[in-house]
């Protein structure tokens, strides 16, 4: 799994929403989609790496992209 220094939640969640993910609901977690995907992001400040690692995953992104995104 792809691993990526802590991320500020609210960085994550810009940086999907500039990959074509749309916020669908929120609470304890933050839940993305982009209409086949769909994501939930900790809002713990920082997002440790492997959760992030695991986020970009799921998110059919790559480390270098994402970091282009943020």
């Amino acid at each position: 799994m792809p691993k990526i220094p802590g991320v500020n939640y609210r960085e994550a969640v810009r940086a999907f929403e500039k990959a074509r993910f749309r916020m669908i609901g929120e609470s304890k977690h933050i839940i993305m989609s982009d209409g086949t995907r769909i994501l939930t992001i900790p809002r713990g400040n920082p997002v440790n790496a492997f959760t992030m690692g695991g986020l970009i995953k799921d998110a059919g992104l790559t480390v270098a992209p994402f970091k282009q995104l943020l």
